[in-house]
């Protein structure tokens, strides 16, 4: 049985969310964790070795940063998956609420430590 409820309301989901850039974990699906996440401004450029990662932006407007210039924009109601060992740096200018979708193993910042990198565990608290 999963430690997750059945279903939750996505609004209240990110009323938990405290911290930008800070994700919650509120869902599992198989090895994918479903996360809820407030970001503003820029996290650190980072990637995932073996995982790819989809960012789902419900609210703001997100942009994602590759090497060589090129950005990625995505107002609300957008999706992205960002390709795994893709080196990219998330931003939003204002406040931004997003859901990512990742395997269960996927670091936060990948390799990189910053002091916005969150464990699993702190992902996990609620």
């Amino acid at each position: 049985m999963s430690p997750f409820a059945e279903s939750f309301d996505l609004e209240a989901a990110f009323g938990d969310v405290s911290e930008y850039w800070s994700p919650k974990v509120v869902a599992q699906v198989n090895d994918q964790y479903v996360k809820v996440a407030k970001v503003r401004g820029q996290l650190v450029w980072h990637d995932h070795a073996h995982e790819d990662e989809l960012f789902f932006v419900v609210r703001g407007h997100l942009k994602i940063e590759y090497e060589g210039g090129h950005v990625v924009d995505l107002p609300a109601g957008s999706m992205h998956v960002v390709p795994r060992g893709t080196l990219h740096n998330p931003v939003a200018d204002d406040e931004c609420w997003i859901v990512l979708i990742e395997p269960v193993q996927t670091k936060h910042t990948g390799d990189v430590e910053s002091p916005l990198t969150r464990t699993i565990e702190q992902q996990l608290r609620r």
